[in-house]
C-alpha cells in the first residue's frame, strides 16, 4: 500500500482528491432528506407534471402543491402525503397509476405515467420527510 502512495504524483494525488470531492457533493445533493433534494430534482418534476393543475392559483381537486403544508393538508380527498410513508401517501399512489378501479385518478391526467425514475425520486423524497424550503411570506 506504502508503495502506491509513494507512487502518485501530484497530478494523480490531484485527481483522485478531486473525485474524492465530486463524489461528496453528489451524496450532499442526493440526500433526500435536505431542502436542495426537493429544489433540484423534486420540483422540477412537479413544474413539468403537476404545477398545471396544482400550482399557483390552479388548484384542481382542491390540491395545492407549493408548499409542504398544503401537500400535508392535500385536496378534497384528504392528504397528499405523509412524510416517511410511502404507502400512505396518495400523491404516489396515483403518480404510479394504482388507484382504486373504480375511480383511478392517475396523474398526470390524459398522459403517460411519469418515469420510473421520477417516481423513484419523489418516493425517496416522500420516505425522507418530503423536506421542502421554507416558504416565503408573500
Amino acid at each position: 500500500m506504502r508503495s502506491v502512495v509513494v507512487g502518485f504524483t501530484g497530478f494523480s494525488t490531484l485527481v483522485l482528491l478531486t473525485i474524492g470531492l465530486n463524489t461528496t457533493s453528489v451524496q450532499a445533493r442526493e440526500d433526500a432528506s435536505k431542502p436542495e433534494f426537493y429544489t433540484a430534482r423534486v420540483k422540477p418534476i412537479f413544474d413539468t407534471n403537476c404545477a398545471r393543475c396544482h400550482g399557483g392559483i390552479n388548484h384542481r381537486g382542491g390540491l395545492n402543491i407549493d408548499t409542504r403544508e398544503a401537500l400535508l393538508k392535500g385536496g378534497h380527498t384528504g392528504p397528499a402525503i405523509v412524510p416517511g410513508d410511502s404507502s400512505k401517501s396518495l400523491l404516489l399512489t396515483l403518480i404510479r397509476h394504482e388507484g382504486p378501479s373504480s375511480d383511478p385518478k392517475d396523474m398526470p391526467p390524459n398522459k403517460p405515467k411519469l418515469s420510473d425514475a421520477d417516481i423513484q425520486t419523489v418516493t425517496d423524497w416522500v420516505k425522507a420527510g418530503a423536506i421542502m424550503p421554507a416558504a416565503t411570506p408573500k
